[in-house]
């Protein structure tokens, strides 16, 4: 049994996208998150300093007790994973790409049309293409950078006429011209538009690293002996620019969890100068 808590990040609030799945699979395992938010979007930046970024709030989040890091963010796992893992030899470290591009593997066929929509960063780095061919060379995959909707997603732009002619805007030839039938959304934030691009294209069948990377989760923790048992530690959250709409979403989260079991809910919000990690 080990009751430390898993620790996840990501360059803003997308990462919290993968917390719901986690607590529908293993409701005693605890949480701290670190959201970037004061940095945000990581997917315009230059490599190095998504490298100097990510080692940082690493090294916070193992100093602070992780018994896991899972990096919750496309960009990160595209550019960083392997750099992490030598950093930190003594415990798993689980990128989200890997397993969204197992997931694509094991169920697509040489029929399906595959897009991966994400950052510039994600989809420069060629990172999903190269996972899924390793599996599936026959697969047809295409890929397109969609670079505006994480700051309008982090500003809550999302519901609204604004965040639907954005999808349009990348999307509409995109999906056309490759006759898309298979959509992965290549950043964790993308989930919170998935309402968005199911009205708009309702024939996607849609695969979220933010669900699939809990299997990977659970297989570690298990292979490990590392799941928690019944416990009082609080799940803590902390942001470099704890904004109303980073707690909002939490809330919304957590509001959905409380409906299924009032005993995973005790959240802690934390402010950090970034300046301190």
């Amino acid at each position: 049994m080990d009751n430390r808590p898993i620790g996840f990040f990501d360059s803003g609030l997308g990462g919290l996208t993968c917390i719901p799945h986690l607590m529908d699979v293993m409701p005693e395992e605890k949480i701290i998150y670190f959201g970037d938010t004061a940095r945000t979007p990581y997917g315009s930046k230059a490599v190095s300093t998504i490298r100097t970024f990510s080692g940082q709030i690493a090294d916070f989040l193992v100093s602070k007790g992780a018994k896991m890091i899972v990096i919750a963010c496309n960009t990160v796992s595209a550019t960083c994973l392997d750099e992490l893992r030598v950093r930190f030899p003594d415990i798993p470290v689980l990128g989200i790409i890997a397993p969204a591009a197992e997931a694509v593997a094991r169920t697509c066929s040489v029929s399906n049309r595959i897009g991966i929509i994400g950052t510039k960063a994600t989809i420069a780095s060629g990172a999903y293409t190269k996972l899924i061919k390793e599996k599936n060379r026959e697969l047809e995959i295409y890929e397109a950078a969609c670079p505006a909707f994480v700051p309008l997603i982090e500003e809550g732009i999302i519901t609204n006429d604004i965040m639907d002619l954005t999808i349009r805007h990348y999307m509409d030839a995109f999906s056309m011209e490759h006759r898309i039938d298979t959509l992965v959304l290549g950043c964790t934030h993308y989930p919170l538009i998935r309402p968005n691009i199911e009205r708009i294209y309702p024939g996607f069948r849609i695969i979220n690293p933010s669900e699939e990377i809990v299997n990977d989760i659970y297989s570690t923790l298990k292979e490990r002996d590392m799941f928690a048992g019944e416990n009082d530690v609080d799940n803590v959250f902390y942001a470099s620019d704890l904004s109303e709409n980073f707690v909002k979403m939490i809330d919304r989260i957590f509001d959905d969890t409380r409906s299924r079991d009032d005993t995973r809910v005790r959240v802690k919000f934390k402010n950090l100068d970034i300046d301190s990690i």
